[in-house]
């Protein structure tokens, strides 16, 4: 892989941004929930920054994520055009390729990310919600010119909010998945290669599973 990290670079940021906002290591600890020697072994490059971190940094040191993720060496932004379809081809591959190189915590990823789809649940079933899903979905399919296993479970999610006979709580699962893919509150951003779409993948995951064991329901 070329996405080679530059930890001493990272650690320099992180250092003086440290430094000019008044913070100590401890303190950081007490705001994102890293340990101090975790947050101190990253600072000298000892430890490698996982985007976990890297994400919890940014929101309380205020900068934006892409900032520090460059600094920590990875590609945001020059493959994601020539790599688009080979993204979404297969989520598995990607899974694999992270979890091979510790890229990321994947029991935290999936927590955030399965927050993020209780709250989209409720607003799936909202005027506001129908109409973004109804206006804007396919629009951001051919925005990302996604092909493979990925768009196409979107696309029978979308089928599934869309159709008359679908219950009110599988019309509300399958759209906090849609909301989630449209409105791009990613828990890793989508510029971050092949990172941003991991969070994604893991959203589609969680509502196909939830909506297997909601077919499995006798009806009331």
């Amino acid at each position: 892989m070329s996405d080679k990290k530059k930890e001493p670079e990272l650690g320099a940021t992180l250092k003086a941004l440290l430094k000019g906002r008044s913070i100590s290591m401890r303190k950081l600890s007490l705001l994102t929930g890293i340990d101090t020697a975790t947050i101190s072994r990253i600072a000298n490059g000892k430890q490698q920054a996982k985007p976990d971190h890297l994400q919890q940094f940014a929101v309380h040191l205020g900068v934006p994520t892409e900032q520090l993720f460059q600094a920590a060496g990875f590609d945001v932004g020059s493959r994601q055009e020539e790599h688009h379809s080979d993204i979404y081809a297969s989520v598995e591959s990607i899974k694999d390729v992270l979890l091979s190189s510790n890229l990321f915590d994947r029991q935290f990823t999936t927590e955030l990310v399965g927050k993020e789809l209780t709250k989209y649940e409720q607003y799936a079933m909202t005027e506001e919600g129908q109409r973004i899903i109804f206006d804007d979905f396919r629009t951001k399919v051919e925005s990302v010119n996604g092909a493979g296993p990925f768009i196409d479970e979107l696309r029978q999610l979308y089928e599934l909010y869309c159709r008359d006979d679908t219950t009110p709580e599988r019309r509300a699962i399958a759209g906090s998945a849609l909301l989630y893919f449209i409105l791009s509150a990613d828990i890793i951003p989508d510029y971050v290669f092949p990172l941003g779409y991991l969070d994604d993948a893991i959203a589609v995951q969680i509502v196909t599973g939830r909506l297997s064991q909601t077919a499995d329901k006798p009806e009331p």
